[in-house]
């Protein structure tokens, strides 16, 4: 009784050596995968709304298809923190400068979809602008899945796949 009992232990030891293991590292190498695609159409989607001086109806809906073609869904957050020049000039006999300091205030997600989905078809940035863009998958996993099973470290609202960049917008676009 006691021998058969230690077998049966060691056939699923080594079941789970021959197979579990091997599918839960090809399923992280998967993730890994897709964060860094992820990773790379985010850069490039900032990266060129930062150059051309807008975001573009046509660039996020083709930035959203690519990563929804890596079989996930995401969570698109945008945010444009504008530059709200406070200037003031100080004028003397022989010099003015500019008195005072740029600030900044946000626009999010939602005011700049509208504004992209409206009829102009564009958010218009300016010189100086920061625009950033974080994109985070809502789905669960299969690494994540496996994880909970094992490791019970993977709980809901957490997420496996993310991509975010950010800059400042080098070129005034057409307003």
């Amino acid at each position: 009784m006691n021998d058969t009992l230690i077998t049966i232990v060691g056939i699923f030891l080594a079941a789970i050596l021959m197979f579990v293991f091997p599918l839960m590292t090809i399923a992280d190498r998967n993730d890994d995968v897709a964060k860094q695609a992820v990773s790379q159409k985010t850069i490039e989607f900032v990266d060129k709304s930062r150059n051309v001086g807008a975001i573009t109806q046509a660039d996020l809906q083709e930035y959203k298809e690519k990563i929804g073609a890596l079989g996930h869904t995401f969570k698109t957050d945008m945010e444009v923190k504008r530059i709200d020049e406070n200037v003031g000039k100080k004028t003397s006999w022989t010099t003015s400068q500019v008195v005072g300091e740029n600030t900044y205030y946000s626009v999010y997600t939602e005011a700049i979809e509208a504004q992209v989905n409206g009829p102009s078809g564009k958010f218009t940035l300016k010189e100086g602008d920061i625009f950033s863009v974080s994109s985070v998958n809502t789905d669960v996993t299969i690494a994540q899945s496996l994880r909970n099973v094992f490791y019970a470290i993977a709980g809901k609202g957490t997420y496996q796949i993310k991509g975010s960049h950010s800059g400042i917008v080098q070129n005034n676009g057409s307003y």
